[in-house]
């Protein structure tokens, strides 16, 4: 039986958070990948690398899998009706609901976090509470049907944890070989726990802009979805 797993794109998606797990999803033996977008036209992600939805939301079939990846564009996607309606449609009859980084957000703006366990990237997860959600920060979340990766490369190690509920731990491992998932970084700076302040405060500031617009946007969407 085909499985039929569909990843939101959007403008301004961070790629690595959809091509990570895209990765993994499409090694799956009879397993159908859909990028799906509000039309075909080709979408430029944060990075600038250019992606073409295979799909759109109108033509998307059921989907075993949804999984919304996150980057610059959530807000937008926060607050995008159409979006959050399909994500919802979908959402209803999925065997698994499911983000990466920021994505978590518009699942939250979707009204499908409250009272469940969820993750996001390190610098949003103070917002996962405006959603009704029950913050948990570890790297892979599962609560239910609902699963949630951390920030960006987490979205391999979501990718593969699922894959153990859809095809069996022997599979999944071998698809981790294939891709020779084999995490060595020089440097351990991965979390905010373990880099240094220095490095911490840096990344901090950094996005200390966006980070200010997008607090007014999950103020905003939350204020829609309890209104």
């Amino acid at each position: 039986m085909t499985l039929h797993i569909g990843f939101l794109v959007f403008p301004r998606v961070q790629q690595l958070d959809l091509t990570g797990p895209h990765d993994v999803f499409a090694s799956v033996p009879g397993a159908t990948v859909h990028l799906i977008g509000k039309t075909l036209d080709p979408i430029k992600a944060s990075s600038g690398l250019v992606l073409t939805p295979t799909i759109t939301y109108a033509d998307c079939p059921a989907l075993d899998v949804l999984c919304v990846p996150g980057g610059i564009g959530v807000g937008e996607l926060m607050e995008d009706d159409t979006a959050l309606d399909f994500i919802r449609r979908q959402a209803a009859q999925a065997r698994f609901v499911t983000s990466v980084c920021t994505g978590a957000l518009v699942l939250g703006a979707a009204g499908l976090l409250r009272g469940r366990r969820a993750t996001t990237h390190w610098a949003a997860h103070h917002f996962l509470e405006s959603f009704g959600a029950i913050p948990v920060k570890e790297r892979v979340v599962q609560d239910g049907n609902l699963m949630t990766g951390g920030g960006v490369t987490a979205g391999i190690d979501f990718a593969l944890t699922l894959l153990i509920g859809l095809i069996g731990e022997t599979e999944a491992q071998a698809i981790q070989l294939q891709l020779e998932y084999a995490p060595a970084p020089p440097f351990n700076s991965g979390t905010p726990d373990t880099a240094p302040k220095a490095v911490v405060d840096l990344v901090w500031n950094r996005a200390e802009a966006m980070r200010a617009q997008r607090a007014a946007i999950v103020e905003r969407a939350a204020a829609r979805l309890n209104g």
